[in-house]
């Protein structure tokens, strides 16, 4: 996002603690010379109200979060304080600013709802209730948000809006427990890919997809005030597939013999099976549609990392996907 931002002309300030892996995907986009970086928590109000009065931002877009399923059990309270109270911090840095933003987007997660395991996807009417520590800690960013929207910003000139992405998958990726960073590392390893849940079935989508979807709703609604809400951002039906599937479309684009195993866990802790998003309001309201289908999306993928493993320029490479990204969206 900020690569694209950059890009387009943006002055760009980032908020955030430092990353958590290393190598991680900051560092290497070549961003540190080309935007304000403030190392800092979401929990503590004061740091990041400094920071934030001092770029006095036109426009916001909070994505900081814990987001990890199985961390989030064994770290409940550090995941709300968070996801809860990072957005609460944030949306009072917006409520008390002497020059308030025009337009503000928490991004949260397919998993805010409550999950029928049914076979439709989910549309942004359906009751909020996550499962798991993170997925109910974004059900309540998500109320968070709409109260602060209702109360403090009805007559105002800030517009708010969330979004709500399915799973994101893409080059630079290092985090714990996801699929294409399990794979990267299996390859890397010479080793199999363990799969913990080959049958789940994601919405899968290249992190493009709701980055631009992003800047779409920030600017639009800064244009027009009546275009905020709550937006779904995910794949067609014809892209949602098993993590079996994905994983297979994996070894298949990569080659050189990548091959996983079932490693599915009896005893593991809860996650979705089945979930997929209906994102009609989003073709809706902004005419907006899928770009990349998985196979591009997984050459995407496979492509970049190579590339890191190649020790490529890694920024050149960012910026050719996002032109190819905008180009194919023509």
């Amino acid at each position: 996002m900020c690569r694209a931002l950059i890009g387009a002309g943006a002055i760009v300030t980032g908020f955030s603690k430092d990353p958590p892996t290393e190598p991680n995907l900051f560092d290497l986009s070549g961003l540190s010379g080309a935007m304000t970086d403030i190392r800092g928590d979401v929990r503590n109000l004061d740091a990041l109200k400094a920071a934030f009065d001092s770029a006095q931002p036109e426009i916001v877009l909070h994505l900081a979060a814990q987001p990890i399923v199985r961390t989030s059990y064994e770290q409940p309270a550090c995941t709300y304080e968070t996801n809860v109270m990072g957005t609460v911090n944030l949306l009072e840095c917006v409520r008390c600013a002497k020059m308030p933003p025009r337009s503000v987007l928490n991004v949260t997660t397919d998993k805010v709802y409550h999950n029928n395991e049914w076979c439709w996807g989910y549309r942004e009417d359906e009751p909020l209730d996550g499962y798991d520590p993170y997925s109910n800690s974004k059900s309540c960013s998500e109320l968070v948000t709409h109260c602060y929207a209702n109360s403090f910003f009805q007559n105002s000139e800030t517009v708010v809006s969330t979004a709500r992405a399915g799973n994101v998958i893409g080059g630079g990726d290092f985090a714990r427990d996801r699929i294409i960073p399990d794979c990267i590392r299996a390859v890397m390893a010479g080793k199999p890919i363990s799969v913990r849940n080959p049958h789940s079935t994601r919405p899968y989508q290249h992190v493009l997809e709701p980055v631009m979807a992003y800047l779409m709703i920030a600017q639009r609604q800064y244009e027009d005030g009546t275009l905020a809400g709550w937006y779904n951002v995910g794949p067609d039906d014809c892209d949602c597939m098993t993590t079996g599937e994905l994983v297979d479309l994996f070894c298949a684009t990569w080659g050189d013999g990548a091959c996983w195993e079932n490693h599915a866990e009896p005893n593991a802790p809860h996650e979705a099976n089945f979930l997929k998003l209906d994102c009609t309001k989003l073709k809706s309201v902004f005419g907006w549609r899928p770009t990349w289908h998985m196979e591009t999306t997984m050459d995407m993928i496979c492509c970049w990392t190579k590339n890191w493993l190649r020790d490529s320029d890694i920024p050149a490479e960012m910026d050719r996907e996002i032109e190819r990204f905008i180009g194919d969206q023509q």
